[in-house]
């Protein structure tokens, strides 16, 4: 079906009837207050103090560890997380129907902001260092050992497929070029990107696509409210996909809409920004406040996603006929409703988003691995003998067949999630805190990643769910009596007081 009659198809379904969106605009607004409120709150949790001085002015070496303004760093770390994952995600979750509001809100607020910002305190404290360091400090050096190999693996998958998607797009959209030209040339930005200091490509380029990252889902916000859109209420849990038995709403949904509501990836992306924020104070507004952006985000694309294609099931359908491509809806709903503007700022976000992701994948992939064997990165000729490994293996993935890549990527995300929620757990019980704060969201994603390992057909595929979902408590409460051993133990850990 071509761009016009998809239009011309949602203009004959559509009634003029008064718009509704009381669901919408309740998760809109606790989204907001959650900064100021439940933001808050965790930091006092954290007790950030401001007389404690951060890498960015202990450390400052020219390349990683450098002194930069809040609001470059704001839309830095909100771009390095954001890639396309808030708007294929959510447009893809958005056909379980409602549902998907309510894990996006509840899953940004408790679980995903609450992931970042704590994360990114414990990154900053231990001298910006990278997840898996932070992660062997209260979880041992034998799940540091994991984490490392596991971190490297999904960061080297981030890459591949930011390479992968934005070439398919540009390939459809300049003749001349094939898909193959486009990924050398992403891939050789990347290396540019990944090789040079922190503030030569990344500091200045990357806050102008975060705010047209922004500008494009506020088009949409008003495009909401003064159109004739009407948003599907949350009146019921239905899954309306066009498959439910294949495609239940536990766990499939929780993993599909991740980077709106709670990823992994974002932690392994916190110490480029840890090493470039100049007071602990900020860390509010630069982890939990960049995590609630890209939740409301999300929150929006989710949004008229169902509104334009008339309804969950009406998107299913119009998805299913464009192989479950969300790039196309992507196109159809920014030129629809935004016009020129809208085809310029689909092309940023659906582009520009995941090749900026990509390349600090590959940045957050090198600064481990240096990490790991105390490389020193100043010299460039030491970042290149990282580097070119790394290319290498991601240029093979990218190989691969895109829908396969993808799926594995989704899983290793949320699981990698789970490694730092525990971490989160273990730290604040070691310091008498508020622990429950970390513990619900970790057994939930405990639970949620190993009952999809055992019921979907991409692992083992267990057709009994009850089997799958008894695997999966197991699993859960085994992590949990591991992590509680790990954190009552009595043990010295090296804090960085940097007073």
């Amino acid at each position: 079906m071509c761009k016009i009659s998809v239009v011309r198809y949602i203009l004959a379904h559509y009634t003029h009837t008064a718009k509704t969106m009381i669901t919408f605009i309740i998760c809109l607004t606790l989204l907001v207050a959650a900064y100021f409120t439940y933001g808050t709150y965790l930091e006092k949790l954290a007790d950030a103090d401001d007389t404690r001085p951060t890498p960015a002015l202990r450390l400052e070496d020219g390349v990683d560890y450098m002194k930069l303004p809040r609001w470059r760093v704001f839309l830095i770390q909100l771009l390095n997380i954001a890639g396309t994952g808030p708007i294929f995600g959510a447009i893809l979750g958005a056909c379980f129907g409602p549902v998907a509001f309510l894990w996006i809100t509840l899953g940004c607020i408790f679980f995903g902001a609450m992931h970042d910002y704590l994360s990114g305190m414990l990154i900053l404290r231990n001298d910006g260092k990278s997840l898996p360091e932070i992660i062997g400090i209260y979880l041992g050096n034998r799940t540091r050992m994991v984490v490392r190999i596991f971190s490297i693996a999904l960061l080297i998958l981030v890459g591949a497929v930011f390479i992968l998607s934005p070439a398919q797009l540009l390939s459809s959209m300049v003749e001349g070029l094939s898909m193959q030209v486009w990924v050398y040339l992403i891939l050789a930005y990347y290396i540019i990107a990944t090789l040079l200091p922190v503030d030569k490509v990344i500091g200045k380029i990357y806050p102008v696509f975060g705010v047209a990252l922004v500008a494009m889902a506020l088009g949409l916000l008003i495009v909401l409210f003064t159109g004739q859109y009407s948003i599907p209420e949350l009146t019921t849990l239905h899954n309306y996909q066009l498959n439910p038995e294949a495609l239940p709403i536990v766990p499939t949904l929780f993993i599909t809409i991740a980077c709106g509501a709670i990823s992994g990836f974002h932690a392994t992306q916190s110490p480029l920004m840890a090493r470039c924020v100049t007071s602990e104070k900020k860390c509010k507004s630069v982890f939990y406040g960049s995590m609630i952006s890209e939740g409301i985000i999300a929150l929006i694309w989710a949004a008229i996603a169902m509104a334009f294609f008339h309804g969950p099931t009406a998107l299913g359908e119009q998805l299913a006929e464009h192989g479950n491509n969300a790039a196309w809806a992507v196109d159809v709903i920014s030129n629809t409703t935004l016009g020129h503007i809208g085809a310029f700022l689909a092309l940023l976000g659906v582009v520009v988003a995941p090749i900026t992701s990509g390349d600090t994948a590959f940045r957050g992939a090198r600064l481990i691995v240096a990490d790991i064997f105390n490389y020193d990165q100043r010299p460039i000729m030491k970042r290149l003998v990282i580097c070119i490994p790394l290319f290498i293996i991601g240029f093979a993935i990218t190989l691969v067949e895109f829908g396969v890549v993808w799926r594995y990527f989704a899983w290793a995300n949320q699981t990698l999630a789970v490694f730092t929620l525990w971490t989160i757990y273990v730290w604040l019980v070691k310091e008498g805190k508020n622990y429950w704060v970390a513990l619900v969201p970790a057994l939930v994603m405990t639970f949620i990643v190993s009952y999809f390992v055992f019921i979907s057909p991409q692992f083992l595929g267990l057709t009994d769910k009850l089997i799958a979902c008894s695997l999966g408590i197991l699993l859960t409460i085994l992590a949990f009596v591991a992590c509680y051993l790990k954190a009552t133990r009595k043990s010295i850990i090296k804090k960085h007081d940097n007073s």
